[in-house]
């Protein structure tokens, strides 16, 4: 029996070696991409999907009055979300281990006389 098949006795597979291969780079065409800024994030989802709205909240000190208008909906699959999460903190921890820890908290980051003026 070729060696690629299970063993008819044991239902087995053969043992392979550990892959010594490094990760290739997938090729970007990023020509295409629009560039926006948001300072606002809404996850919503169910079991198969997670839905990620960005927007600019124009209020950002305080509890909006207005509402906020969501430019760009992101829907992924949870597969996709645990590695954009893995991704986002591996470049987190990198960001506050060169520039210190991110408060976000805007009241613990703006000074009062800021907020008396805004």
């Amino acid at each position: 029996m070729p060696e690629s098949t299970a063993n008819s006795q044991n239902n087995q597979l053969p043992a392979t070696a550990p892959s010594t291969q490094t990760p290739q780079q997938v090729p970007i065409d990023d020509s295409k991409a629009i560039p926006l800024y948001a300072n606002f994030c809404r996850v919503t989802g169910t079991p198969e999907e997670l839905i990620i709205d960005f927007g600019l909240n124009s209020q950002p000190f305080e509890v909006p009055t207005a509402p906020i208008s969501v430019s760009q909906r992101i829907v992924i699959n949870p597969f996709t979300a645990k590695r954009l999460w893995h991704a986002l903190s591996m470049t987190l921890q990198r960001h506050e281990a060169t520039f210190g820890v991110l408060e976000t908290d805007v009241q613990k980051r703006v000074s009062p006389a800021m907020l008396r003026h805004g």
